[in-house]
């Protein structure tokens, strides 16, 4: 039985998706990579972002952290708040508090951020336990988040009783190399195809389809 639910953000709670893409393509012009397409990068949405701009741009290490740097240039100021909670949210973790549950945030995001977007739309008093990636770019690989939300959570050896919630393939995967299961959402970032491949214990289309998977 599970005791504990671990939440991704970006595609899982909030739609993000508007203030990352547009903040890469304000990073990808400092670069001299221009992007006019928005949609080509939503890919950016919940990978690691150092990870992710080389993957797509195919520049190295130092060049995409500086991407990075640009990315934080707007993000911080103004793609932070271009954002929403999905619908049914909040009412979703008001009734699995009801019942219980231990409630964390597990995101590649920098914590700082993710704590950030939590108190902006008042959804930080849901959570025992907060934890995102360090700004020095550590701790952005999903099983090592993960690994840090069990430590807080003092779960560590009873990764039976924990669940994981997320998006893309990568909170799949992450989940599976610690040891969790996960239900993935078919609303966020990921695509049908990437999460069915993945193989996640389900996947649910809504906040109220993942409730009911707690009755």
């Amino acid at each position: 039985m599970y005791k504990a639910i671990m939440f991704d953000l970006d595609g899982t709670l909030t739609e993000s998706g508007e203030g990352i893409t547009k903040s890469v393509q304000y990073a990808l012009e400092k670069i001299g990579k221009p992007e006019p397409d928005l949609e080509k990068l939503r890919v950016f949405v919940g990978p690691p972002l150092l990870e992710q701009f080389m993957k797509y741009t195919e520049v190295d290490e130092e060049t995409a952290r500086r991407a990075v740097a640009f990315y934080r240039e707007r993000y911080t100021v103004t793609g932070i708040f271009e954002n929403d909670v999905y619908p049914g949210i909040r009412e979703l973790l008001e009734v699995l508090r009801r019942k219980g549950y231990r409630l964390a945030v597990a995101s590649s995001k920098p914590e700082n951020f993710v704590n950030q977007v939590l108190d902006y739309f008042d959804l930080a008093g849901y959570f025992d336990v907060i934890v995102g990636s360090e700004m020095n770019g550590s701790r952005t690989r999903k099983v090592q988040v993960i690994e840090e939300t069990l430590k807080r959570l003092r779960l560590a050896e009873h990764r039976d009783q924990v669940l994981m919630v997320g998006d893309k393939e990568h909170d799949v995967f992450g989940a599976r190399e610690a040891g969790v299961q996960c239900v993935a959402v078919s609303y966020g970032y990921g695509t049908m195809e990437e999460l069915e491949a993945a193989k996640p214990l389900r996947i649910v289309d809504s906040a109220e389809e993942l409730l009911r998977f707690f009755d």
